[in-house]
């Protein structure tokens, strides 16, 4: 219990990281894995595309960073610091030696005639997705690597599903970079538990 416990609590977000390869069977291994996670009806809706080659990673961060670009352009913030903004977030996607964007796909969930429980299945897709992600990285860790979540593609899915021949029935959510760890974050804050758990009612804290 303690070595999982560990886990857990030492886990960082890493954004910099050695070139080393990560072997194909630790990949295999951390993604197996992840498909442990619950999941709404068991339908496993997560959909994940690995990223390994230089282009490839290029090709989409380039990509989400025209459109992300664009978005700077209209909140009118100014030039020189939209620039160097998008310039240091593709940096920190093609330096990570992989990078994997999850997606979900409502292809295994529940049909319902009307938008309003339809829209409730995609939310279950939406919640076994992040299920399925927060495995992967608790499995990184213990596979001595680093990994990080990004909800850039969420903002530019047109962009991504361009980019990587996504089908239109499968949405891409999120991006984690992974990667041997070449830093060594500070444990962040956490809020203490009784402003954020309750008992019996909402002004009850514990």
């Amino acid at each position: 219990m303690s070595n999982f416990i560990d886990i857990i609590e030492n886990r960082r977000s890493i954004r910099k990281y050695t070139q080393q390869l990560v072997p194909a069977e630790t990949l295999r291994a951390i993604l197996e894995t992840a498909s442990f996670a619950p999941s709404a009806h068991n339908a496993q809706p997560w959909r994940f595309i690995l990223l390994t080659k230089s282009e490839g990673k290029h090709a989409l961060a380039e990509a989400m960073a025209k459109v992300w670009l664009e978005e700077l352009e209209r909140d009118h913030i100014p030039k020189r610091t939209r620039l160097a903004t998008v310039k240091r977030s593709v940096e920190r996607f093609t330096t990570a030696p992989v990078l994997i964007v999850a997606c979900i796909t409502l292809k295994e969930m529940d049909i319902y005639p009307d938008n309003e429980r339809g829209d409730i299945e995609r939310d279950l897709a939406v919640q076994s997705l992040a299920a399925a992600i927060q495995t992967m990285l608790l499995a990184a860790h213990a596979w001595d690597l680093g990994s990080c979540w990004y909800c850039a593609p969420i903002f530019c899915k047109k962009a991504v599903r361009q980019t990587l021949q996504i089908p239109d029935n499968v949405e891409p959510q999120a991006l984690i970079t992974l990667g041997y760890p070449d830093e060594i974050p500070k444990t962040p804050h956490r809020n203490p538990l009784e402003d954020y758990a309750y008992r019996d009612s909402w002004y009850n804290s514990l």
